[in-house]
C-alpha cells in the first residue's frame, strides 16, 4: 500500500491536495466514496475531513444524473455512441428489480451496501431512467450515501487502520 501512496504523491499528489484527491476520487463512477475513504485513510486524512470531502464528491454528480442523463443518452445515441448508452441502460435494467422489490429502502440499500456495481451513480441512473419520483429517489440516495459512508468508515478507519497502523 505504501508504494501506491508514494506513487500517487510523486505523480498526482504534487499538483493537488489530499482533500481534492479524495473529493475527485469520490466522484468517479464505481469507485465513489468507497474508494475515496480508503484513499483518504491511506493519505492520512483525519476522519472528519475525509468524510466531508468524500461525501461531497459522491453527492455532487447525483443531481446531474437525475436531471440530465436521459438528454445526455439521447445526445450520445445521436452521435454514434449508442453502444455505450445500451450498456448503461442494460446495467440499469439489470439492477431495477433489486430496487423495485423494496422501493425507497431498496434504493437506499442498493446505494449504501458497498458491493461491485452498486452506489450512488448506478442508483441515480436507475432512478432517472425508470422515472422514479425525484424527491423520494434523492432522499433514498442520500440515505444510501450515508450508509456507505458509515460502512466504509468502519472498514477503512477501524479495520484497515488496525492493519496498517
Amino acid at each position: 500500500m505504501n508504494a501506491i501512496i508514494e506513487w500517487f504523491m510523486r505523480t498526482i499528489g504534487q499538483y493537488i491536495s489530499a482533500e481534492m484527491s479524495v473529493f475527485l476520487i469520490s466522484m468517479i463512477p464505481l469507485v465513489e466514496e468507497r474508494g475515496g475513504l480508503i484513499v483518504a485513510r491511506l493519505l492520512g486524512l483525519p476522519l472528519g475531513k475525509a468524510l466531508l470531502y468524500c461525501v461531497a464528491g459522491n453527492i455532487l454528480p447525483i443531481p446531474f444524473i437525475l436531471f440530465f442523463i436521459k438528454s445526455i443518452f439521447h445526445w450520445m445515441s445521436d452521435h454514434h455512441m449508442s453502444r455505450i448508452v445500451e450498456k448503461m441502460e442494460e446495467k440499469a435494467a439489470k439492477n431495477k428489480p433489486k430496487i423495485d422489490r423494496y422501493g425507497f429502502w431498496g434504493l437506499a440499500l442498493f446505494v449504501g451496501i458497498p458491493l461491485p456495481g452498486t452506489g450512488a451513480w448506478t442508483g441515480s441512473l436507475v432512478a432517472a431512467l425508470f422515472d422514479m419520483d425525484l424527491k423520494k429517489a434523492s432522499l433514498s440516495i442520500l440515505i444510501g450515501i450515508a450508509l456507505a459512508a458509515f460502512i466504509m468508515t468502519v472498514l477503512s478507519y477501524q479495520v484497515m487502520g488496525s492493519v496498517i497502523g
